[in-house]
């Protein structure tokens, strides 16, 4: 008997697909958070370890069945419903899970009421999965601490380089503190996640691990139920696949709050999904290592993978500048500015019997 074909690929799709895959009856949210589950433990828990995740929120199956059996008025289904979205360790969640920031002196802490962050996206339909490990309390404490570590949670490693040296640090590191946040939705552990910074924390993960984030002007989300550091600079934000799916998730997230008086000042809403532009880099000149000798670009210098190719032939050339010419890098401009860019197909078929692993 043939093996049936999944309907989406969990590891590498976006929350658009999902909600695809949802709305056209292929998958139900139940099933995205046992495949999640199923690659947290192949992965996080065995196989790279890459303790990504903190705590597993022990009623995400419930509410995913509780969104499957959910029916809404055409038009009025919410934004995130059904989508499992992770949450660094230093947002509040009033359910069974801990909020520790990573610390062994919160192991047992738990809050009193949700973040305002975690309402919201409880509002626009999102099942929180669980928790994602963090440098503990975000890497206030101390000088030179390894970034993804914590005396609770461990050390995160990175999804596409694990290797640690002799003291278990990553010698390609995660990136921090938002540590976890990123690594999971690299390594395909959850849609999405919620990460905080201060001062590099949802940039540096998102970097490290290839992900799209945003870091939102300050009062433009609230912090209430989010461990602080500096009230000027705190702010929580979206660590995605797509640049859709961190407006869409930036949407859910916005707006004033009592609990926050920066809220106050923040403008009015916006729906960011109205924002985007597909030709939005047509013109656009992107810099890349210009010497593979160069010991300074031996992380970064690789072959084009195909999408990166896909994007070049789409109407980016390089610019010639010769390696190590005045210090420059050669750069991308467009060459073709009308042409339109390919129609995305990243729900493919995954060589696998289960229906969305």
């Amino acid at each position: 008997m043939p093996t049936p074909k999944p309907a989406v690929c969990v590891e590498d799709a976006s929350i658009a697909d999902l909600q695809q895959a949802l709305s056209d009856g292929k998958v139900t949210s139940a099933d995205l958070v046992r495949a999640y589950l199923a690659r947290i433990a192949a992965y996080d828990r065995a196989g790279p370890q890459l303790n990504s995740v903190r705590e597993l929120n022990p009623a995400a199956l419930a509410l995913a069945a509780a969104s499957d059996a959910a029916r809404f008025p055409k038009g009025k289904r919410p934004p995130l419903h059904g989508i499992p979205i992770l949450l660094k360790d230093n947002i509040a969640t009033f359910d069974d899970m801990h909020t520790t920031a990573g610390s062994l002196a919160l192991a047992d802490a738990f809050a009193k009421r949700d973040a305002t962050v975690t309402a919201r996206l409880r509002k626009a339909g999102a099942v929180i999965l669980g928790k994602a490990n963090l440098t503990e309390f975000a890497n206030i404490l101390a000088v030179g601490m390894p970034s993804g570590y914590s005396s609770l949670g461990g050390q995160v490693r990175n999804a596409y380089a694990v290797e640690v040296d002799a003291k278990g640090v990553p010698i390609v590191p995660p990136g921090g503190s938002s540590a976890g946040s990123g690594v999971a939705i690299a390594a395909g552990l959850a849609a999405a996640a919620i990460g905080t910074e201060t001062s590099g924390s949802l940039l540096s993960p998102a970097s490290q691990s290839g992900l799209v984030t945003v870091k939102p002007t300050v009062g433009l989300v609230s912090r209430a139920g989010i461990i602080p550091i500096a009230a000027s600079q705190d702010t929580a934000g979206p660590m995605t696949r797509t640049v859709h799916d961190a407006a869409l998730i930036l949407n859910a997230l916005i707006g004033p709050d009592p609990l926050d008086p920066a809220t106050s000042a923040a403008p009015k809403p916006v729906d960011y999904l109205k924002s985007l532009d597909r030709d939005g880099l047509r013109g656009a000149r992107i810099g890349v290592p210009s010497n593979p000798a160069d010991p300074a670009n031996d992380v970064s210098w690789r072959t084009l993978s195909p999408r990166g190719r896909a994007v070049k032939a789409e109407g980016l050339t390089a610019s010639p500048h010769p390696a190590g010419s005045a210090g420059r890098a050669p750069t991308w401009r467009s060459s073709t500015p009308t042409q339109n860019p390919p129609t995305a197909t990243r729900s493919r078929a995954c060589p696998s019997s289960s229906s969305t692993s």
